[in-house]
């Protein structure tokens, strides 16, 4: 019996990025010494009152079908909340719910893209990107946003990569995993491309309420890009709400509209219960909203103060998110040998970031979702074991 061509699309390489972060968590549920650094998953409760009118909604018999589309004040609320003066008139037709940003992108891959169509994505990226969007038939064309520069944006690489076949670029901002913010001007150039070529640009933002320094930029935000752009964001990263799969896409209403069609055979709309939980969280739990990023902000700095000054493994100190990058190249390992080495040697469990793109390629990916405490306890680790490379090859 054959498959079709499809499963070849899905099966991308960073799928095997996660077989190191499988054998931890199998590890750490037997009860072995292992600290599990290699997710996003926020290690905080979702806030009780969200948990709260989940609950509620559910005693009261919230379990019927919903619209499609999402509930209309739920929507609403997104809507408001990502206004401009650009897009002053921005309301609930203009936004989708969808099982997590992840459902969005790949609705969004398909409503935008056909087979043979290329989608320009900054490289690195996150690690399912490739398959989510290689569902449509388009094909993806990393572009590299080089180490040396600090994995900041390259708009003459970029430039030089739109062919006639190029339909979109994907955005990530800020950047998983580099936690990179782009600036002012990087936006700039991604809209003035987006606008000269006639190209769609998908913008994934889920970090961008996980902001250290810096202020945000929403690439729809910019004149003449709403009715262009596609802007990803979840309740996963902001709220510790990973596993309540809530997420929303915002665009034109052409193309939400396209949403609601594809939605009506793919998914027929988020439970009820769960948008009760979304709308709680969305108009009433920013102050919690607000712990996670300033705990996120002191894990970070934690890490970067306990890792920075070790020479021959640079880190990168990131404005965003919930990881910290470290290159190992001059330890002659590729990143992927690091993390299992390190791994067997400390029980520590990082991410190969080379999953990421071959720009990241002898780069590790270190979270900091784990309370100060163990933070501290795995970068002590984590010292020890260069400090052990270094001695075994001077």
């Amino acid at each position: 019996m054959q498959f079709s061509q499809l499963t070849n699309r899905i099966n991308g390489e960073g799928a095997a990025a996660w077989d190191l972060h499988e054998v931890a968590i199998k590890d750490a549920i037997a009860g072995k010494d292992v600290i599990v650094l290699s997710v996003g998953d926020p290690d905080f409760a979702t806030p009780a009152a969200i948990t709260q009118a989940a609950i509620a909604a559910l005693k009261a018999g919230d379990t019927h079908y919903q619209q499609v589309a999402g509930r209309r004040e739920v929507r609403q609320v997104i809507a408001q909340q990502f206004q401009s003066n650009h897009i002053p008139n921005i309301n609930a037709d203009n936004v989708m719910l969808f099982a997590g940003a992840q459902n969005a992108l790949f609705a969004a891959g398909l409503c935008l893209l056909d087979a043979g169509d290329e989608i320009l994505a900054l490289d690195p990226m996150y690690v399912t990107y490739e398959a989510t969007l290689g569902a449509s038939g388009a094909n993806l064309i990393p572009v590299a946003m080089p180490a040396d520069s600090g994995f900041r944006f390259d708009a003459k690489a970029t430039l030089n990569a739109i062919t006639p076949k190029t339909k979109a670029i994907l955005v990530t901002n800020p950047n998983n995993p580099t936690g990179v913010m782009m600036s002012d001007s990087e936006i700039d150039s991604i809209c003035d491309l987006a606008i000269r070529h006639d190209l769609w640009v998908i913008a994934d933002e889920v970090y961008d309420q996980l902001i250290f320094e810096g202020e945000h930029i929403s690439i729809a935000h910019r004149p003449g890009m709403f009715e262009r752009t596609v802007t990803l964001n979840s309740l996963s990263k902001t709220y510790a709400m990973t596993g309540w799969r809530v997420g929303w896409a915002i665009g034109p209403t052409a193309l939400v509209d396209h949403f609601s069609n594809l939605g009506l055979c793919m998914l027929y709309g988020l439970a009820g219960f769960t948008q009760a939980a979304a709308y709680t969280a969305l108009q009433e739990s920013q102050a919690e909203s607000e712990h996670i990023r300033v705990t996120f902000k002191q894990r970070r700095d934690l890490v970067y103060e306990a890792l920075k000054n070790i020479k021959a493994t640079p880190i990168l100190k990131p404005s965003a998110g919930m990881f910290i990058m470290m290159d190992v190249r001059a330890l002659g390992m590729s990143g992927l040998e690091f993390a299992n080495a390190l791994y067997e040697a400390t029980g520590v469990a990082v991410l190969d970031a080379g999953a990421f793109g071959k720009t990241s390629y002898g780069w590790v990916r270190i979270s900091f979702t784990v309370d100060d405490a163990v933070l501290l306890e795995a970068c002590k680790r984590i010292r020890g074991f260069i400090d052990q490379c270094q001695q075994d090859n001077p």
